[in-house]
Order: C-alpha cells, then sequence, then structure tokens
C-alpha cells in the first residue's frame, strides 16, 4: 500500500467497508457463510465434506462464484487497461444490482453468489502487473502487514507510520461489518440495494480520482 497516494488508499479502505458490509448481510441470510472471505469458507467446506453433513455445496459454489469474480475482473481490466479501477467498479455495481434485484424475486443462496461474484472483482480494483496489489475483501494480510510494520516500528524502522494503511484497511472493513450488521436488520431486503448503491457511488469515486494528476499508475 505504500506505493498508492491516499486519496487511493482511502478508496481502498470505502472498498473494504463495502466487502465487510455485504459479508456480514451473507453471514446473516446463509447462516454463516461468507461472500467475501473465502478461507472460511473453504473451512465450511472441508468441515462438509468431513462430515458429509450437506453443507459442502453451498460452500464450494460461494467459493467458485468468488473465483469466477476475479477472472471477470481480470478481463475487464486487461480489456479497459487505461481505465481499469473505473471499468472493473461498474462491474462490481451491476453485479450487485443484479443480485438485489434477483433477491426481490427470489430470496436465498442464488443471489447470494452473484454477491460473491462481485466480492471478487472488487480486487480486481488495485492491481499491478495481472497481480492484485490490495486485497479489498480479506483481511488477514492486512492484519499480517500490520503487525509486520508495527515490529519495524519498535525496532526503529524509519517508516514508522507504515502500519497505519494496513490498520485503516482492517478498521474500514470492521466498521462494513458492523453497518452491515444493523442495515441488514433494519432494511431487510433493500439492504443488498443500499450495497449497490454505495458501489456505484465509489465507481463515480474512482472516475474522479482518475482524473486528478497521479504520479503513476496502478
Amino acid at each position: 500500500m505504500k506505493d498508492y497516494p491516499p486519496r487511493l488508499i482511502g478508496l481502498a479502505v470505502a472498498l473494504a467497508a463495502l466487502a465487510g458490509f455485504v459479508d456480514a448481510i451473507a453471514f446473516t441470510r446463509l447462516g454463516g457463510y461468507f461472500v467475501s472471505f473465502m478461507s472460511g469458507n473453504s473451512t465450511r467446506l472441508g468441515v462438509g465434506i468431513g462430515l458429509a453433513d450437506g453443507t459442502a455445496l453451498l460452500a464450494a459454489a460461494l467459493i467458485l462464484a468468488f473465483v469466477a469474480g476475479v477472472m471477470a475482473a481480470t478481463i475487464i481490466a486487461r480489456r479497459f487497461a487505461a481505465r481499469r479501477k473505473v471499468a472493473v467498479l461498474a462491474a462490481v455495481t451491476v453485479t450487485l444490482t443484479g443480485a438485489a434485484v434477483l433477491w426481490m424475486l427470489v430470496p436465498g443462496p442464488l443471489p447470494l453468489l452473484l454477491v460473491a461474484a462481485a466480492m471478487g472483482m472488487e480486487n480486481g480494483v488495485f492491481a499491478r502487473d495481472g497481480e492484485v496489489a490490495i486485497g479489498v475483501s480479506y483481511m488477514t494480510g492486512s492484519l499480517v502487514r500490520m503487525a509486520q510494520r508495527l515490529a519495524g516500528a519498535l525496532m526503529g524502522d524509519p517508516q514508522r507510520w507504515a502500519f497505519v494503511p494496513h490498520l485503516a484497511l482492517w478498521l474500514g472493513f470492521a466498521a462494513g461489518v458492523v453497518l452491515g450488521a444493523r442495515v441488514g436488520q433494519v432494511a431487510d431486503d433493500a439492504a443488498l440495494f443500499i450495497a449497490a448503491a454505495a458501489a456505484a457511488g465509489l465507481t463515480l469515486v474512482a472516475a474522479g480520482l482518475s482524473r486528478a494528476p497521479r504520479s503513476a499508475e496502478h
């Protein structure tokens, strides 16, 4: 994250908050499954296979949807390289909107597979040389890097505040989870429309940021 200017780090934090928001909604509606945290779903998959209790299928479907979203974002980013952040976020918005509409028609796992795909797409917003530079839907890596930077600061490294962006990313995700749990309870079936509207707003923000002077394209 050190290679990104503050305005883009802010966008990453907002995207992490969106991921936490929809993860909380999905978690409450799917009984403990996730749409952005695939390590958790991988555990559910393994436990389901081990116990043969019929829970592995949904976990596998969510993982496949997430992977498909990452693949779609990679293709979109290559096709629209000059405007990849906006293009990928537009795809996230369309997918979340489709999930919200589908939820109104057939509430259940099917629309949340689209949400998982959208969260996979989110990770294509910040890419470098075809690889994810900032993972905005999974926080384990950010916590590891934060801890490494904190240890470095305690040992006298000159960049003593290098841990802050990683901490901000985690805090954004955590805040999104809290908000998603609350809004999901209050807004009920409209919650995914709120997520789609937030994604649309972030697409507009990305479009504005893309017009700002940049020292480097990431």
